[in-house]
């Protein structure tokens, strides 16, 4: 099944142009919170891949025990070991919401574990980058995160829940979503049942979706969006991707949707673009690109390494997937080339 082609109209849209006229910055400034002793290669993957997609600037927000390993991978990496064990939540506060007012959205979980500190950390990043009106998205131990307290993420609908098949499982029993729903059909009930956030249910097919009821006054106060407004939206992306599922994919999708989702801001902002596509979109706009791109890396890696693909392998295929969605016009890879399709 394509991607409907408004969709993919309204995607280009929020692509910054590369024709010389923004400024560092201005095609994204993104965040990855996560990394601890024994996680290190997630927070890599995530931040690496936004910017092989095209962000400007890649932070990683991360344990002191993680951060010279990260550092280690690569020197484009702006690296801040600030979640600290010995320190409580009150005492980074000030620090992070510095750091975070400088990033147009936020990943969290590639990484993160589930110790008791980054747990209370990140929980304390998710509530100011909800103050801040940042986008965000959720992925691996953030979505066990969310599961123990539902409140953190409910209504917000600036965020992107990327579940793999057994997180997705256990976030429908989170949000009591009857098992007797046909399984295509789960993803929009667990996106209602959490106040409208997008959800993208990673398979064979990825299906993501948007299903926002009615914004309440509160609501849209919290989401920067008119009261009443409402969505419901579903996409299935089934464009092919590798026969080899190896570890690390899905983090190199929350950095590419991230990615995606900063555009938006950069976007949402006024840095390019005509401002006709509202901001309440971007979240499910992403998602779809984020899919799109990391499945054709996934395909043009696994065409090379077959069965010894491994996820160092798609970062290097990401750039190419990207031209070979978009093209390679200033709305795409940025030289001068036939426009891309599906």
């Amino acid at each position: 099944m394509p991607v409907p082609k408004h969709i993919f109209n309204q995607i280009k849209a929020i692509i910054p142009p590369l024709n010389g006229s923004l400024h560092k910055g201005q095609s994204g400034r993104v965040g990855v919170l996560g990394g601890a002793l024994d996680y290190t290669g997630a927070p890599f993957f995530a931040s690496i891949s936004a910017l092989r997609i095209g962000a400007d600037l890649s932070h990683v927000i991360c344990s002191p025990t993680a951060a010279g390993a990260i550092k280690s991978y690569s020197p484009d990496l702006i690296v801040h070991p600030i979640l600290r064990e010995d320190q409580t939540s009150d005492q980074l506060r000030p620090t992070l919401d510095s750091l975070l007012s400088r990033l147009h959205v936020l990943i969290v979980g590639p990484g993160l574990g589930r110790e008791e500190y980054m747990v209370s950390h990140a929980k304390l990043a998710v509530t100011i980058a909800k103050e801040r009106g940042m986008y965000v998205v959720l992925d691996a131990d953030a979505l066990w995160m969310i599961g123990q307290d539902l409140a953190l993420i409910r209504g917000y609908r600036r965020a992107v829940l990327t579940p793999n098949v057994m997180e997705f499982k256990r976030l429908s029993e989170n949000v009591d979503i009857d098992p007797k729903i046909p399984p295509e059909e789960r993803a929009m009930h667990v996106s209602r049942a959490l106040g409208g956030v997008t959800v993208l249910e990673k398979g064979s097919s990825d299906i993501i979706c948007t299903n926002t009821g009615e914004a309440s006054k509160e609501q849209a106060q919290l989401n920067k969006i008119s009261e009443g407004e409402s969505t419901e939206e579903r996409v299935v992306v089934d464009i092919p991707g590798g026969l080899k599922r190896c570890g690390g994919q899905g983090d190199i999708l929350s950095g590419t949707v991230g990615t995606v989702m900063a555009w938006g801001k950069c976007y949402e902002t006024g840095a390019f673009g005509d401002g006709s596509i509202p901001p309440s979109r971007i979240p499910f706009l992403a998602a779809v690109a984020g899919s799109i791109v990391t499945r054709t890396a996934s395909r043009r890696a696994f065409s090379k390494r077959g069965r010894g693909l491994v996820t160092q392998d798609m970062i290097s295929e990401i750039g190419g997937a990207f031209a070979e969605i978009f093209g390679e016009s200033e709305k795409g890879w940025g030289a001068s080339a036939p426009e891309g399709k599906l």
